[in-house]
């Protein structure tokens, strides 16, 4: 037994104590690791080799210098306990029986994958974005925006407008991730755009999704709206359509509004404004459903899974460094919906960590 500020642990209990302190200091490793196993292809070149490649093979295979070849071990330790790759038997007669291979986390990273999620690891963990962290306390305390704005002087947009290969990085990483959301979920969605006329998705990127929707439903008129730099040069379809605009001033009329992954970027008074617009936006529509539709997190909507809720925390932090933004609670989205005039809204838990969130003029 011990004291510990006037109160008496166990041993163990120090002891437990000392570890979480240990895990949460040194939580980094983990990204950091996955960091480098995608800078270094390692996903791509176990996926092209075909089969589980021993580590001599991987060794072989890597673009490194071969004097530190046997810190490749330890690299490929810490991404197996993370689960992010397998080591499977390979024979009884080899003299490396064993091998690397594949699990869906590291499939997801596999450069040329359409869903890849190897551009969002590099731009997340790139020192553009994480060096605001080191930032936070000082925040706090000081008159500006966010902890982005306290590193580099600067907003995120007016960041990526003067990075502009960054910028790309971003945008290929949501790009990316649209695909996910139409190759995975459009199936379950389906019936979220039965019996809609029109459709405008604000904020849509080059409209992978609004497309897959448009294709999906030759009947609905789909409307991208998008910075006009973005959409530029774009060609539309039959059903699709591209506009540039600022979705803070114009919205198209349509009968419904589609907005993934927007609102957590913007505070609850610019989420107020953008709401109203999409009403304003709906109300013209006499057409029987007229609706918002959000993709966003719901946070604490996960039954008690802690590492789903402690990945939605993760998002939540990361919207407070970068913008001064945050993910919401259910409570938290209803106030939001009230405030811009809606009677009522439906929460749909479809993909994952994120949920569809229908809301009603």
């Amino acid at each position: 037994m011990a004291l510990l500020s006037g109160v008496e642990y166990s041993n163990q209990e120090l002891f437990d104590a000392q570890a979480h302190v240990w895990s949460h200091i040194f939580n980094f490793i983990n990204s950091m690791s996955l960091k480098c196993a995608v800078q270094l292809y390692i996903p791509d070149i176990i996926h092209k080799h075909g089969k589980p490649m021993t580590l001599s093979q991987l060794v072989d295979a890597l673009p490194i210098n071969k004097a530190k070849a046997c810190f490749v071990y330890h690299l490929m330790r810490i991404l197996i306990h993370s689960k992010f790759f397998l080591i499977v038997k390979i024979s009884d007669d080899d003299n490396e029986n064993k091998g690397y291979w594949l699990t869906p986390a590291s499939c997801l990273l596999l450069r040329d994958e359409p869903i890849s999620m190897a551009p969002l690891a590099l731009a997340m963990l790139d020192p553009i974005l994480t060096d605001p962290w080191h930032h936070v306390s000082e925040w706090f305390q000081n008159e500006s925006p966010s902890p982005f704005d306290t590193k580099h002087g600067m907003s995120v947009w007016e960041y990526w407008g003067i990075e502009q290969k960054f910028g790309q990085l971003f945008n290929e990483a949501m790009a990316r991730d649209a695909r996910f959301i139409t190759s995975v979920a459009m199936e379950e969605c389906k019936e979220l755009f039965k019996g809609l006329k029109s459709m405008v998705d604000v904020g849509g990127g080059t409209g992978i999704v609004a497309k897959a929707i448009a294709d999906a439903f030759p009947g609905l008129k789909c409307t991208v709206l998008e910075l006009p730099r973005v959409v530029a040069g774009l060609k539309g379809t039959d059903n699709l359509t591209y506009i540039g605009g600022d979705m803070f001033q114009f919205i198209p009329p349509a009968d419904a509004v589609f907005l993934k992954w927007i609102l957590h970027d913007w505070s609850d008074e610019e989420c107020v404004k953008l709401l109203e617009k999409c009403k304003e936006s709906i109300i013209p529509s006499k057409h029987k459903g007229a609706k918002v539709i959000i993709l966003e997190i719901v946070v604490g909507d996960n039954n008690e899974d802690d590492e789903a809720t402690k990945t939605q925390l993760f998002f939540d932090m990361l919207m407070m460094v970068d913008l001064a933004a945050k993910e919401r609670t259910e409570e938290e989205w209803a106030k939001l919906f009230s405030a811009a005039g809606f009677t009522s809204y439906k929460i749909t838990k479809l993909l994952g960590l994120r949920s569809i969130i229908e809301v009603f003029p």
